[in-house]
């Protein structure tokens, strides 16, 4: 009898890759290590995903889907912010593995044109959308200020993780970060 494909070794192999990545970082991700950890073999690994690159391409775009499913849940643009922010604060590893590696998800310079940034960045989407509903205008118009709310929330997201900021000065970054969200939106109306 020939055998089955299992319709759920794709999302096995993806989550025991989040799950090497997030013990072991990069180093831990190996083909081999993945197969293993799936209860499969490498052959099978490579039938699904090209290569290492191809897996890790994979878990950032999960990562992109679960952030987006947090902010859009949100109602304001100062919602997602903070959103955005306690996902970093609730998934440090997961937040940090991506950021080392988002590179990954655009195309090589030197081999396609300039996208724009939603295009690479769906998150950056929503925002732009977010804020052409709330200030008018068209989505692209937004860009520059979505880039300075998202490196507001990315640097104190960071600041956080790291603890860059002494001890007890948390509430304040938070604070500052806040009013930093609804001051930025104010130059902008």
């Amino acid at each position: 009898m020939p055998r089955q494909p299992d319709p759920n070794l794709e999302e096995r192999i993806l989550n025991a890759a989040h799950a090497l990545w997030k013990r072991g970082g990069d180093k831990a991700l190996t083909m081999r290590a993945v197969a293993r950890a799936a209860r499969s073999n490498t052959p099978a690994v490579y039938r699904r995903f090209r290569d290492r690159q191809d897996i890790v391409r994979a878990l950032l775009r999960r990562i992109q889907v679960e952030i987006a499913s947090h902010l859009m849940r949100c109602r304001t643009i100062e919602e997602m912010g903070e959103a955005y922010v306690n996902y970093a604060l609730g998934h440090p590893h997961e937040y940090g593995l991506f950021y080392a590696h988002v590179r990954d998800l655009s195309p090589p310079a030197r081999s396609a044109p300039l996208l724009p940034i939603r295009e690479t960045r769906p998150n950056m989407g929503l925002m732009e959308k977010r804020l052409a509903d709330r200030l008018g205008g068209k989505p692209e118009d937004h860009t520059r200020l979505a880039l300075g709310l998202w490196a507001a929330a990315h640097g104190t997201a960071m600041m956080l993780i790291m603890k860059a900021i002494p001890t007890g000065h948390e509430a304040e970054l938070r604070a500052a970060f806040t009013a930093s969200v609804k001051a930025m939106l104010r130059q902008a109306s």
